[in-house]
């Protein structure tokens, strides 16, 4: 028999949320079997020192995210899904990087919005606290399943038009050579995973307590001054992270979305 897994009790997060976490981690390391089917509910539940409710709030939620599938008799299966490789290098591109694994990869923007840089932001982008900087929402999408979302900060001084341009492209290369920038390279990438916020799981479409991986990243143009700071959000179960050889990684202002 397996034993007991820990859970924290009194300390702010919900049971089912850490059986969640606990059978991904599980997936992972061959808690399914050949099929693909994870144990029995009430063998679950022992495992996780639960009732049996709390293991179907777990694996319902999983189910909401796609990682697993129920089948009514059969019991509750891992979905074989292959994640998407997302390469963070130099020459970081949302398009370019997928190009290879789906059909189909689109950018849109959800909204846009002028505002005075907080220190983190105007210390990241080379400008003086209390500087305008245009702040862009975006989502990546590839074959139709949300992968990306973005929180991206630029000089207003620099790039005034770069939200329209955007939302009319879809592209934020293409976005900031219209602006001026023909080429650019990823300056700085920072990586943590944290459980997704509430806007995180709307757009993404993810369940409540689900795990996203959190880039924080600077682009520079060819000349070394930054010109846009970043931070995003991939849903750990559909992304995985490839830091390739010429990407710089550091520790970036630690500001949320």
């Amino acid at each position: 028999m397996a034993k007991r897994s820990a859970l924290q009790r009194g300390v702010g997060v919900a049971l089912w949320r850490q059986i969640a976490d606990g059978i991904r981690q599980g997936i992972a390391t061959g808690l399914a079997d050949e099929t693909g089917r994870l144990p029995p509910e009430a063998e679950l539940a022992q495992r996780f020192g639960v009732n049996r409710h709390t293991i179907r709030a777990a694996i319902s939620a999983l189910a909401h995210e796609g990682v697993l599938r129920s089948q009514q008799g059969r019991g509750t299966f891992v979905r074989r899904q292959k994640r998407l490789v997302y390469p963070i290098g130099e020459r970081t591109r949302f398009s370019a990087g997928l190009s290879d694994q789906a059909h189909e990869t689109r950018s849109e923007m959800l909204s846009s919005s002028i505002e005075t840089a907080a220190d983190p932001i105007a210390f990241a982008l080379g400008l003086e606290p209390g500087d305008r900087t245009i702040r862009i929402e975006t989502l990546g999408n590839a074959d139709g399943v949300p992968v990306s979302r973005s929180t991206s900060w630029f000089s207003e001084a620099r790039f005034p038009g770069i939200a329209d341009v955007y939302s009319r492209v879809g592209s934020m290369t293409e976005a900031l050579e219209a602006c001026g920038v023909t080429d650019y390279r990823r300056a700085s990438t920072g990586v943590e995973a944290r459980h997704a916020d509430e806007s995180d799981t709307q757009e993404l479409q993810l369940a409540p307590g689900a795990i996203v991986i959190v880039t924080r990243a600077m682009n520079s143009d060819l000349s070394g001054v930054p010109i846009q700071y970043s931070v995003t959000r991939f849903p750990a179960d559909r992304v995985e992270l490839v830091i390739r050889g010429d990407g710089a990684t550091f520790e970036g202002p630690q500001l949320g979305s």
